[in-house]
């Protein structure tokens, strides 16, 4: 009986009776395989569109779990997983300047958008044609207790408070703090360290 390989590594399960003398060599190779599934890393220098293979019983770029995406394209690309029949899951760090779309299959399927600096985790459902790709959430909201190892840097976002209506935020023009209720400002702690207030509502206490 050939050899058979297994569905989303593309290890060679050598058939009964077969590769008399040989088998060590298939075997090696599988360890190599899984030794780039679980622990691989490789770096990708894009250009434009690119493809991850995971090719049967071959060492391929398709098994590396941490996939660093640089180079200088010109223009948003994407990142197509191959073959699309296989479920597979990657983190990637996009460093190209550029928005990366991993998809797989013909991208009929829903598709997962990594831009310039972001790190992500996906995963591919392998369903074929109309394969899906989604996105691991990393957020905070199952730890009751973090705490930060150095500076928090919001990357210019807010911070959103309860139902989301009060929010700070750091105005970039003038490197402002300012507190928001609802979008509407109601004070400002300005760089120069002045505190002003908006909607007859002071600083401190009560109006």
């Amino acid at each position: 009986m050939a050899s058979t390989y297994t569905n989303n590594s593309g290890l060679e399960k050598i058939g009964s009776g077969e590769q008399a003398g040989a088998w060590g060599d298939t075997t090696n190779n599988n360890l190599e395989i899984i030794d780039r599934t679980v622990n691989g890393v490789l770096t990708l220098t894009i250009s434009g569109n690119t493809t991850l293979t995971t090719a049967d019983g071959t060492l391929s770029n398709g098994h590396y779990k941490i996939v660093l995406l640089t180079g200088s394209p010109s223009g948003a690309f994407n990142i197509t997983i191959d073959p699309n029949d296989q479920q597979k899951w990657y983190i990637f760090k996009n460093s190209t300047g550029q928005t990366a779309t991993v998809k797989q299959g013909g991208g009929s399927g829903t598709t997962v958008a990594i831009v310039n600096a972001a790190t992500n985790i996906v995963y591919a459902d392998g369903t074929g044609s109309n394969a899906n790709i989604g996105l691991v959430p990393t957020d905070l909201l199952n730890d009751t207790s973090p705490q930060l190892g150095g500076t928090l840097d919001t990357n210019g976002q807010a911070i959103q408070f309860g139902s989301s209506k009060w929010t700070i935020l750091l105005d970039s023009g003038d490197n402002d703090l300012l507190f928001k209720y609802n979008g509407t400002t109601v004070f400002k702690l300005a760089s120069t360290g002045a505190v002003t207030s908006a909607n007859n509502i002071t600083a401190f206490g009560s109006p």
